[in-house]
């Protein structure tokens, strides 16, 4: 009987002796190979990091604030006789000249009453007249005298205070301008003190803007700025500062200022979105690079660089952003160095290397 044999498979006796000194070999090195933690410690390592400073600088910002013009010269026409408005030619986009009659109400009642106190007017310098004659003949009283000369006075100041409400009958237009608002027609009724007319000189416009605490105090009246009408595209005018109001809103914390425009534009109206571009005036500020800045859910911090080169977790708070510098309100001195990249896997109290 012939012994069993695989087929096609022959056993080569130094192939097998080479792959033995292998396995061996790789027990041997597994044995030999120690963790790092067991052959002895671990270096500490450290973050390498570049920083910037601290300092003290000039600081010039640009800002655009949104606005919306107005009328400098704005008026709101109130009659201040009531009655029936007998005339009102003119309609809201109508230009008018300074003087034009504007509005008028009906007299009828008070030429009536006016013509009545002319007339009382005339008796009471009868009165006197003939009372003066009888004093030399002491026909009359001084008493007599004197209420005489009172009626005279107050018939006067009678047919004076009809002639100026007369006068309130006639409204005219007080200066060259636009009719923005109409509320009544001829034949209607007007209450007293009621708003008929607006009106608007054009060649005037303004814009008031709100303006934050840390700005207001670096702007002066007079300071020139930009101005441009979104709707009358890409052109920009001059402007100019004309007033900056002393009050602070204390819930917003910001500051009101009024720009007046230079030239008259055609085009610009009253309620028309606009962009104001201010540049304000630099003074010395304690800054630091802006990309030093970080946050997290209790505000603003940054890594300052200790005695010890380590990452101290300093809180600030900034100010006014120019480019790449941020102004420092607090937290930070001038000569601090702050991180500005290598932020991954930075902590506070982590040693640092500076890197140039």
């Amino acid at each position: 009987m012939q012994p069993f044999m695989f087929p096609s498979v022959i056993f080569n006796r130094s192939y097998v002796r080479w792959l033995i000194l292998l396995l061996a070999s790789m027990v041997l090195f597994s044995c030999n190979d120690k963790p790092a933690s067991q052959s002895g410690h671990r270096p500490q390592m450290t973050a390498r990091v570049e920083t910037g400073s601290v300092r003290q600088a000039p600081l010039e910002t640009e800002q655009t604030l949104l606005g919306a013009l107005q009328a400098e010269r704005h008026v709101r026409i109130f009659n201040q006789e009531s009655g029936r408005i007998i005339s009102l030619p003119f309609y809201p986009g109508d230009k008018v000249k300074k003087g034009s009659l504007l509005i008028q109400i009906d007299d009828s009642l008070l030429q009536s009453e006016l013509d009545k106190a002319e007339a009382t007017l005339a008796q009471t310098r009868l009165d006197l007249q003939r009372i003066k004659s009888l004093m030399p003949r002491k026909l009359a009283s001084e008493e007599e005298l004197t209420r005489a000369r009172t009626a005279l006075e107050l018939a006067r100041a009678e047919k004076a205070m009809l002639e100026t409400r007369l006068s309130y009958t006639l409204i005219r237009a007080p200066f060259d301008g636009v009719i923005s608002e109409r509320n009544f027609e001829p034949g209607d009724v007007a209450p007293l003190h009621s708003l008929i007319l607006s009106m608007y000189a054009p060649e005037k416009l303004k814009i008031e803007l709100s303006v934050s605490e840390l700005v207001v105090g670096q702007l002066n009246r007079g300071d020139a700025v930009q101005v441009r009408i979104d709707a009358l595209g890409s052109q920009t005018w001059p402007g100019q500062i004309q007033r900056i109001y002393p009050s602070i809103n204390a819930r917003t914390h910001k500051g009101r200022i009024e720009v007046q425009l230079q030239q008259s534009i055609d085009g610009a109206r009253p309620g028309q979105l606009c962009r104001v571009k201010l540049k304000i005036a630099t003074r010395p500020r304690l800054v630091m690079p802006f990309a030093a800045l970080r946050h997290d859910n209790q505000g603003q911090y940054v890594f300052r660089v200790d005695a010890e080169n380590k990452a101290s977790l300093t809180r600030i708070r900034t100010g006014l952003l120019s480019g790449e510098q941020i102004e420092v309100l607090e937290g930070l001195h001038v000569g601090d160095r702050v991180v500005t990249r290598g932020f991954q896997g930075l902590r506070d109290g982590k040693s640092i290397t500076l890197v140039d």
